[in-house]
């Protein structure tokens, strides 16, 4: 595909995220900081959450760059997209608890189950098939995503390193909704939003950044994914 083509190509048109409020559950987490701190500072209006409002409130100030901190009701309340990045062990109950003030709204699983030992990380399945789709199961009246999972927090957080190169795999079933979240990734600069599939193939997704891991910890890097010929 030439340059003219991708840019002429309806598949690549996002639409216009810019006004949007963007909350972040598990927003004190290294994951969660640093999605804030990159859609921040490309923008974006960004809150916080933690189930110690005290927290988020401490951690959004050690951020800056205009992100708010609140508990996680405030910012599922508040908030047009919300970002899920909580421990995997959390993952349940945490959207179980918020199902009403998640209603209506974009919600982003960046969550991977994940299992480590001696030999490293694994992947684990869940009953549902990913984290994903349990989340679609808890929150029936969500519009659930998956995306954000390959990220390096490291590199989110290091603000010396101004583009992050890689491209965000963005799975769902609302193609509206996928392409709200394609266009927040496309925002961090270096960043691109590539729709990827349903969310019956998130498993596979969330299980690669098991291999992610084996790679950085073997080359001593923060690895990402890169999409060809789209």
């Amino acid at each position: 595909m030439t340059s003219l083509e991708s840019a002429t190509n309806p598949a690549h048109e996002v639409p216009d995220v810019s006004q949007l409020v963007v909350g972040v559950l598990g927003g004190t987490g290294d994951q969660g900081r640093g999605l804030a701190l990159r859609l921040a500072k490309a923008g974006q209006q960004v809150i916080i959450g933690s189930r110690d409002t005290a927290r988020a409130e401490a951690s959004a100030a050690e951020l800056g760059v205009g992100v708010r901190g609140a508990d996680n009701a405030t910012v599922a309340r508040e908030s047009d997209v919300v970002i899920v990045a909580v421990p995997w062990d959390g993952h349940a109950a945490t959207l179980t608890a918020l199902r009403g003030e998640l209603a209506g709204k974009i919600v982003v699983d960046c969550v991977n189950p994940l299992g480590f030992d001696k030999q490293g990380a694994y992947a684990l399945k869940p009953e549902e098939g990913s984290a994903a789709q349990q989340a679609a199961a808890l929150l029936p009246d969500s519009r659930v995503t998956a995306a954000f999972h390959h990220l390096s927090a490291v590199l989110l957080l290091d603000e010396s390193v101004e583009r992050i190169d890689t491209d965000v795999m963005v799975l769902g079933e609302d193609r509206d909704a996928t392409d709200v979240v394609r266009a927040l990734a496309g925002r961090i600069p270096g960043m691109r939003g590539v729709f990827a599939g349903r969310l019956r193939n998130a498993h596979q997704v969330e299980a690669l950044v098991a291999n992610l891991i084996s790679v950085n910890r073997r080359y001593k890097a923060h690895a990402g994914l890169r999409i060809t010929d789209v």
